[in-house]
């Protein structure tokens, strides 16, 4: 039977403690308790709601489903009222009084281990009324149950020890409302502008009507449920602005719903500019997380993978647990489910996008693409990935033209079984490359990679579709060779090259620069070029080795191998000028100048100074030979 008059009741001693904790601490996020109480009156309606959608019988069936907040800066209180489905006197002390509730236990546990004490988890075990303490020294709550024969009750507090119940006669329709008078250190929250500011933070997609002062706040609509075909382009492109706090357009997006197994709703974007290339940092990243329209985490970092983190927008699932933390978020079955979903659906959209709108896609890449290429190592997607990048190649009319591997292996003869690239600073660089020269000789395209980042990406790729993706220089040219011949059919004839007399200079040439190469060697790769240097390490590129040396300069440079084209003319002249005297001055000037030109080609000059001694001193005797010669 319920109580006619006035009663005091004390908190349970867990209430007690949290009630503690929130009265007399200060935290970053206070404003949390509205969205704590925006949440609870949104269920209320919900509650009603249901019962109307029944045929239930209930009280004040033509009231509107709505929130209302009343600031009054003056008295420094802030009221939140809902129609909903209200309380009656034993409600409102067991859902807000002697009995603690299961997560209160759990919240103050998780509470006294974080450092700086994170309340904006409160919502998440249950007690999310108590956090209007944090702002408030007394509270007032006047409820109303649905039921058409309860009465009206008040209950209060000052949040210590104890509340009161009493009747509130004067409380004549459904619903309930609460008063927080405010803190002094609180009065903010009688400020329209900051209720209202919390409220678009949190609370923005509640789907009933939230008045401040009589005035709607929540205008945005939560499109991301409703149907495509009900969603115009401007409809996606002011959402986006709204959510994303961009200015532009987005590049282009993905509007997903499932139903089984797992219910969720998804809208990601692509912004049409890349934040951290802008230099904002990764602080940012994550999409917005829901739950039943009520704002879990404006960051959400678990639903998509960091290579990804350029995404921009919402999730929503009515299947995840409004108590859900960040701690659990990560080992929820139903998230991950979710998770592996979305990516997927994710990376199909952008291979349709990339078809659809080339040149769209074209600027998604140089924005992004970038940290796209960080999701190489993920397996499970691994294929979708690697599909979708881009890189100029020797087939390329200029720099910014791009391919993709899909195209490129359409493209390969028959019998190649390698996708090759190679790394470099620039288109310039790359094509007039000595290790191109094979390569070109027999229209074998290659992969022009100018990010270092492409030294991890394609070889730990490992392979796409079938196809070994290997470095130019560090390719079998003898397979290669025999998978595809010369275009005369086969390759050239040694002629009168006199082979035992060369590799008798590579051995002068290998005593003569003694340390600064591993050996000196006929190559069988070069076609216009005198002479290039190649690793020795067959399982390090050059070109990953010396970024290996800028990242840590304590990796030493190992010494190379010279290869000297033995067609070469001036490989001829040093034979010649090594069987009329192999210990001739020359000789020796020419093969340090021949090094040099092939460390400044290969990009691993590291003593300029002596280099251009090198080759001045080489001048010099040129131009005295060349005037001997004219007297």
């Amino acid at each position: 039977m319920a109580e006619t008059s006035a009663k005091n009741y004390k908190f349970k001693a867990e209430v007690s403690q949290l009630l503690d904790i929130l009265t007399h601490s200060l935290y970053q996020h206070r404003d949390v308790f509205i969205r704590e109480l925006i949440s609870n009156a949104a269920d209320a309606l919900d509650k009603i709601r249901f019962k109307d959608v029944q045929g239930d019988t209930f009280a004040d069936s033509d009231l509107p489903l709505k929130i209302s907040i009343t600031l009054d800066k003056e008295a420094r209180t802030f009221t939140i009222a809902d129609t909903g489905i209200g309380m009656t006197d034993e409600e409102l002390k067991q859902n807000i009084g002697t009995i603690a509730r299961s997560g209160t236990a759990d919240f103050l546990k998780t509470l006294s281990q974080e450092k700086e004490g994170d309340l904006t988890l409160i919502g998440r075990f249950g007690v999310g009324f108590y956090s209007v303490f944090m702002a408030a020294e007394k509270v007032v709550v006047v409820s109303k149950s649905a039921d058409p024969h309860a009465a009206a009750w008040r209950w209060t507090s000052d949040g210590k020890n104890s509340f009161k119940i009493e009747p509130a006669p004067s409380a004549t329709k459904r619903g309930t409302a609460i008063t927080a008078y405010l803190r002094e250190d609180a009065e903010e929250f009688s400020e329209p502008l900051r209720v209202r500011t919390a409220i678009e933070k949190y609370s923005n997609f509640v789907p009933f009507p939230i008045e401040l002062d009589g005035e709607t706040v929540n205008t945005v609509s939560a499109i991301w449920r409703e149907p495509k075909s009900r969603v115009k382009k401007k409809d996606y492109h002011e959402f986006y602005k709204f959510i994303a706090h961009q200015h532009e357009d987005p590049l282009t997006w993905m509007h997903f719903s499932a139903d089984v197994p797992i219910q969720f709703h998804t809208l990601l974007f692509v912004p049409r500019s890349n934040f951290e290339h802008l230099g904002f940092g990764r602080d940012e990243e994550g999409i917005n997380l829901f739950v039943k329209r009520v704002m879990i985490d404006p960051h959400a970092k678990e639903i998509l993978p960091p290579y990804l983190r350029f995404v921009r927008g919402v999730l929503e699932s009515d299947d995840l647990p409004l108590n859900i933390s960040r701690e659990t978020l990560q080992e929820n079955p139903y998230l991950m489910k979710i998770r592996n979903t979305v990516v997927g659906k994710f990376l199909t959209h952008l291979a349709e996008f990339a078809e659809k709108q080339p040149d769209d896609y074209a600027v998604f890449w140089e924005q992004h693409g970038r940290i796209l290429k960080e999701g190489y190592n993920d397996y499970s997607q691994k294929d979708k990935v690697a599909a979708l990048f881009r890189f100029n190649s020797s087939a390329s009319g200029d720099e910014k033209k791009l391919t993709s591997l899909d195209e490129y292996i359409e493209r390969m003869p028959e019998k190649q079984e390698e996708i090759l690239f190679l790394s470099g600073a620039s288109r310039d660089a790359l094509v007039n490359s000595p290790a191109l020269e094979f390569f070109q000789s027999r229209k074998i395209e290659v992969l022009f990679c100018y990010d270092p980042i492409d030294e991890f990406v394609l070889p730990g790729l490992l392979e796409y579709k079938g196809k070994r993706i290997t470095s130019a220089d560090q390719t079998d040219l003898g397979k290669l060779k025999e998978a595809v011949p010369a275009e005369s059919g086969k390759d050239e004839e040694t002629g009168e090259i006199d082979i035992k007399g060369l590799e008798k200079l590579t051995r002068r040439m290998k005593n003569i620069l003694g340390v600064r190469v591993e050996d000196v060697t006929l190559s069988d790769r070069l076609v216009s070029s005198p002479a290039m240097l190649t690793g020795r390490d067959k399982h390090m590129s050059s070109q990953m080795e010396k970024i290996m040396h800028m990242v840590n300069k304590d990796v030493t440079l190992s010494p190379k191998i010279l290869e000297i084209n033995k067609r070469h003319p001036f490989i001829a002249d040093l034979l010649t000028i090594y069987e009329k005297d192999a210990k001739d001055p020359l000789l020796t000037k020419l093969v340090n100048s021949l090094f040099s030109s092939a460390l400044l080609l290969d990009g691993t000059i590291d003593d300029p100074h002596t280099m251009a001694a090198s080759i001045q001193e080489l001048m010099i005797d040129t131009a005295g030979m060349y005037i001997e010669n004219k007297k």
